[in-house]
């Protein structure tokens, strides 16, 4: 993971600087607390938050890894996969790749989302459904080694990704880009 102290961190309370201080008033469960009613809902609702992307490439991406060595693991993986396919059509769906690929250090199929609605349906049913399977998720800011260190969030046992090789395939593609040369790579 990344070390937090390199980064910046705006006030959570920046826009609401000049508010009324919160009531101390509590629900009738005795523990939390009533909140004063927004006059809109958040934002949040509909659009990711800035600075991850709305567009076509997806807000968050999840990989999904399982370990090829392990037959029962690689039998679940696809199962998943295809149960995604079949249960979430709407969202972009990557081949099962049976070895590890770029910083990914071992197998894994990667599935975008491009909506907070899509993001809270599906993340709560891979929680559930992932099985003995772990899961990356992480944001699409433009900033990929942060998107995939301190903004990367893991469902079950995490892998340390390969940040150096990350590094080194973000430099080769700004400089294919700057020789007129696309590429896809997967990230």
């Amino acid at each position: 993971m990344a070390d937090p102290s390199i980064y910046t961190y705006p006030s959570p309370l920046e826009g609401f600087e000049n508010l009324p201080p919160l009531p101390d008033e509590k629900n009738a469960d005795g523990k939390s607390y009533v909140n004063p009613p927004a006059a809109k809902p958040s934002p949040a609702y509909k659009s990711f938050v800035s600075p991850i992307t709305n567009d076509e490439r997806g807000g968050f991406d999840v990989h999904i890894y399982f370990q090829q060595n392990i037959e029962s693991e690689v039998k679940f993986a696809t199962e998943l996969w295809e149960r995604i396919r079949r249960e979430f059509p709407e969202l972009r769906v990557y081949r099962v790749w049976d070895k590890p690929v770029g910083p990914h250090p071992i197998a894994m199929f990667e599935v975008n989302l491009f909506t907070p609605a899509q993001f809270g349906a599906f993340i709560p049913w891979l929680v559930i459904n992932r099985g003995p399977l772990s899961a990356l998720l992480h944001p699409n800011t433009g900033d990929d080694i942060r998107d995939h260190t301190q903004r990367a969030t893991w469902l079950g046992q995490p892998f340390p990704l390969q940040i150096g090789l990350l590094r080194r395939m973000l430099q080769r593609r700004a400089e294919e880009a700057q020789n007129g040369q696309q590429t896809n790579q997967l990230i």
